[in-house]
């Protein structure tokens, strides 16, 4: 349930209402950054709802009241009918631009990680990707630098200003990755820990979300829900490919998504191609097809020597193939309205 609040209504009036919904047993949230005043009635209606939209109605102040079917209340276009726009340092995720995130699968070397930064920048990127926790399906595989890798991201941000997003795995290692990044990854063998999802949700931090690999669209939803009901609205979604009987590429791509997405939630909306296929070969055209598709953002794994990289080698770009991929990036946002901006580097 949610209460739309008149243009009028005084920060009295908002403020008793929540009181009401508090002393009724629920729990309020404002739904910040819009023009009009929106509270959402959070928890189990087991009451009468029409009793309960009467009683709210009658309230000074209150314009309407509405009731939402869907399950993820809070991240619902229903609750926040324009988009949302996400800010990672001085980026804005959900804007106009298209924002392209790239970087190596894992922090091998500071030496490595700056070289790269500075190419990706000089491309067009506009936040770095590394990991320095590693979730891989081996136990013998690299498992990631841990600290160190956070403090080598941490220097190529301070060399190219790029803001950094880093994988989390663990609710014990949040507090240390938010000392290092901009932005949280929740990977997808991650997005139904609740616990961690929680825990994400109370830092205010940024968050990335990938969606699972068996997961449905609802489910994902699900999960942002889990992270915007702890305070935290700064979500970004990611569809990376699901587990499909195809076995050509890596994962199938849902290219289909990218617009369900956009009209069932007012999040931002990004796509992973290097995840989706598994094969640097064809990144470039599912890129090209997610700006298409309306995608607020894509993001690509790049590696200076791909055939010696530590994890996910096949999949990713050299830098001269990375810029040549966001000129034709550039070209396809132009042609939906939407801009990459490479000039501002």
């Amino acid at each position: 349930m949610i209460i739309i609040m008149s243009p009028s209504a005084t920060e009295e009036d908002i403020n008793t209402v929540q009181e009401e919904i508090a002393a009724i047993g629920f729990r309020p949230f404002m739904n910040p950054g819009v023009e009009r005043k929106v509270i959402a009635v959070l928890g189990e209606l087991d009451v009468r709802k029409a009793d309960l939209i009467d009683q709210f109605k009658a309230m000074n102040g209150v314009a309407r009241v509405e009731l939402i079917s869907d399950l993820w209340k809070l991240a619902s276009r229903s609750y926040h009918p324009s988009g949302s726009v996400v800010r990672v340092g001085d980026v804005e995720v959900g804007a106009d631009e298209v924002v392209v995130v790239a970087g190596p699968c894992s922090v091998e070397s500071e030496g490595q990680m700056i070289r790269l930064a500075h190419q990706i920048k000089a491309a067009g990127g506009r936040m770095l990707r590394g990991g320095a926790f590693k979730p891989r399906t081996s136990p013998y595989s690299f498992q990631g630098l841990g600290e160190e890798g956070l403090r080598i991201l941490a220097k190529a941000r301070e060399e190219t200003g790029l803001p950094v997003v880093t994988e989390v795995m663990d609710t014990h290692e949040v507090d240390l990755v938010c000392e290092y990044a901009d932005m949280l990854q929740i990977g997808t063998r991650n997005m139904q820990n609740y616990a961690l999802l929680k825990k994400v949700g109370s830092t205010g931090h940024p968050v990335f979300l990938k969606r699972g690999l068996g997961s449905r669209i609802r489910d994902l939803l699900m999960s942002a829900e889990y992270i915007i009901s702890e305070g935290n609205t700064n979500v970004i979604l990611c569809e990376r490919g699901i587990t499909t009987f195809e076995d050509s590429t890596r994962n199938t791509t849902d290219i289909n998504a990218i617009p369900v997405l956009k009209h069932w939630t007012h999040l931002p909306v990004m796509l992973d191609p290097s995840h989706a296929t598994g094969h640097w070969e064809y990144v470039d055209s599912i890129a090209g097809a997610a700006v298409a598709a309306g995608a607020d953002g894509v993001m690509i794994e790049v590696h200076n020597d791909p055939a010696r990289a530590l994890s996910d080698g096949p999949q990713s770009l050299t830098p001269e193939k990375f810029a040549v991929l966001t000129q034709k990036l550039k070209a396809i946002a132009r042609a939906v309205d939407r801009n990459i901006n490479i000039s501002a580097q």
